[in-house]
């Protein structure tokens, strides 16, 4: 039988339904956990910790809205991912985590073979946290790291970090998706990051509504779309002070590469199929660079 999903949200759970979960878990039927902001005594959130740490199908863990809430939890989360080996994609949105609870989970996060999506939105982070995760973004040649990563709303991260984090990105071999949505960024970070996707070559979405840009920002990001080929798809804008205008026109250039990438696929399709047609204009020189990564991990499970 398929591994299915286990999905609870905002209830208090018994005894009862804790081991059931566990027994799920130990026996490699549970591909998704999502507790979002239910509620569960010490020792429970230790057995799923245990039964998570035996699972070798859990593909992703969502703790969503405070229940890894103390640094025990977060001591009991680092050993079962130490002993996990198949968590994709973890979500601690919401947890009270700070630079600290980071520091004792990151060594974890480090080492796991298999974590490609990370959710620390809203995790009251500050700039010591931010280097931490740094860490999880390795560049070019190195391990494989991070493809997807939260960071919404943990406004105690100031322009400093949010520097190491863009310089981070620029050279990262793996990231595809970045949302800083809600932080208080303002046009001196937002220029830092126009610089991290320009030098990027896999940052397909980046999220930055609600963040405190102005039209000065969205120019720059507008000149970077418009004069240096990078692999950005998606750029999120709403909620700032931008014109109508200037974000459409950064629309109409992301849709317009996103076209000519899709044309380029077709031709590379009818070549691979008809090896022996020759194709005299330049396109078919070309030679598509696809993402491979497919839907989004962070959109599986609801926040």
């Amino acid at each position: 039988m398929l591994p299915g999903s286990i999905q609870i949200s905002g209830e208090t759970l018994s005894g009862a339904e804790i081991r059931d979960i566990c027994e799920s878990l130990r026996e490699n039927s549970v591909r998704l956990l999502s507790l979002r902001g239910c509620q569960l005594s010490e020792r429970d959130f230790g057995h799923v910790c245990r039964g998570a740490a035996e699972s070798r199908s859990l593909a992703q863990l969502n703790l969503n809205l405070g229940i890894v809430s103390n640094i025990n939890r977060v001591k009991q989360l680092a050993e079962a991912l130490k002993t996990n080996r198949s968590v994709q994609s973890l979500f601690l949105h919401g947890s009270p985590l700070t630079d600290a609870g980071l520091a004792l989970l990151n060594p974890a996060l480090a080492i796991h073979p298999s974590l490609v999506a990370l959710d620390l939105g809203d995790c009251m982070l500050g700039d010591e946290g931010i280097n931490l995760i740094c860490g999880l973004l390795p560049p070019d040649g190195a391990k494989s790291g991070l493809k997807e990563l939260t960071l919404s709303a943990n406004p105690g991260v100031t322009s400093k970090g949010w520097g190491r984090l863009a310089i981070a990105v620029a050279h990262s071999s793996q990231l595809r998706v970045l949302n800083l949505d809600y932080n208080p960024l303002g046009d001196q970070v937002a220029g830092m990051l126009a610089v991290a996707v320009a030098s990027s070559r896999t940052l397909e979405v980046l999220d930055l509504e609600g963040t405190g840009l102005t039209n000065q920002s969205a120019q720059t990001l507008l000149d970077m779309v418009e004069n240096y080929p990078t692999a950005l798809r998606t750029l999120i804008l709403a909620e700032n002070n931008i014109s109508p205008e200037l974000q459409q026109q950064i629309s109409d250039l992301l849709s317009e590469g996103e076209e000519e990438e899709e044309t380029e696929a077709r031709e590379v399709t009818a070549r691979e199929k008809n090896p022996w047609i020759c194709q005299n204009n330049s396109s078919s020189q070309m030679v598509l660079m696809t993402s491979g990564l497919g839907d989004s991990l962070l959109a599986e499970t609801e926040m």
